[in-house]
């Protein structure tokens, strides 16, 4: 027979009322508690029964969450943030990658919306005249997009894009390029006013290009580019277009670093592994994701009568080899 969590109250000497919050809404309860309460629960092989918990509360436990593009380096901290505290509060994440495809999103949205408690919704590419339609999917939260009227954890680029432009007038450069993301991207509208705010601050002069996609293969088509002008740093939209730029320049034989600077943001794993390693603004995908955790399931317990919260975390700049003074042209 299964193990009941009565058979677990019995076995810890506590009312199943507390087995219940320990196992299911584990904040709420003493941690030494808790954690006796998993132990012998585990021990004792004890299964959650999720039909019998979602008919008698209404819930399913289920948190939905959709990004962009699982494959690039920006969202998989966020997913394992959002999966590790998901479990901690004894919930399962489902997940959809709609694949940068901006028409797929609230379809997707609402087919997901029926099965979960709450939706996480990450650096949306909804246009701004449909987002009305994401939005009153909830309980939902948006990540990496502020959103009028909705709950959203907006991660601010002012402070690292600063301290990246503070870092390129330090070592000397005066005319740094910027290569925009995608048209549609949120994020990219940010950074790009950031980084004209910072050039214009410290008097630096700046030249765009793009947009392009957050792919490497862009970043290759970008260096072409950039070698054809005059700037003497680059600041990406992000990692993966920083590598494919750092790999066409050094094919063209241009030292990055020595030659010219380069800066990402996201601050991926690979921009460690990089050679030269990447200099980059750091983005908390992670602090981001565990946030917009707490904000759903929040609303989801005062059935969307809380107040949206917005949660803004800042960017820094890491400093690595792919930045240094500039060279004499």
């Amino acid at each position: 027979m299964s193990v009941t969590l009565a058979d677990i109250a019995r076995a810890t000497g506590l009312s199943a009322s507390t087995v219940s919050r320990a196992l299911s809404d584990p904040d709420k309860v003493n941690p030494r508690t808790r954690d006796r309460v998993r132990k012998i629960a585990q021990d004792m092989g004890y299964v959650p029964n999720q039909v019998a918990r979602s008919l008698t509360s209404g819930r399913n436990d289920l948190i939905g969450l959709i990004v962009p593009d699982i494959a690039n380096p920006f969202f998989p901290p966020i997913i394992k943030a959002v999966q590790a505290r998901a479990s901690a509060k004894g919930k399962t994440v489902l997940i959809a990658d709609v694949d940068e495809h901006a028409s797929d999103e609230i379809q997707r949205a609402r087919v997901m919306r029926k099965r979960v408690d709450g939706l996480v919704v990450v650096s949306p590419r909804t246009p701004d005249d449909r987002l009305d339609q994401l939005a009153e999917l909830r309980p939902i939260v948006f990540v990496n997009r502020e959103v009028k009227g909705a709950a959203s954890v907006i991660i601010e680029d002012s402070e690292g894009m600063r301290e990246a432009v503070e870092h390129l007038t330090a070592l000397g450069h005066r005319r740094v390029g910027y290569l925009n993301g995608p048209r549609r991207s949120w994020s990219n509208t940010q950074r790009q006013n950031a980084v004209r705010e910072a050039c214009a601050a410290h008097g630096v002069d700046l030249v765009e290009f793009g947009p392009f996609e957050p792919q490497i293969q862009a970043g290759v088509r970008a260096a072409d580019l950039v070698h054809a002008s005059d700037v003497t740093a680059v600041i990406a939209y992000d990692d993966m277009i920083a590598l494919g730029l750092m790999a066409r320049l050094n094919e063209r034989g241009v030292r990055v670093g020595p030659d010219i600077s380069v800066i990402g943001i996201d601050d991926s794993p690979m921009s460690g592994m990089a050679y030269p390693t990447l200099t980059s603004i750091h983005v908390p995908g992670s602090e981001a994701g565990a946030r917009a955790v707490d904000i759903v399931l929040d609303l989801a317990d005062t059935a969307g009568e809380a107040e949206p919260a917005v949660v803004q975390l800042e960017t820094r700049l890491i400093v690595r080899s792919s930045t240094s003074p500039v060279r004499d042209r």
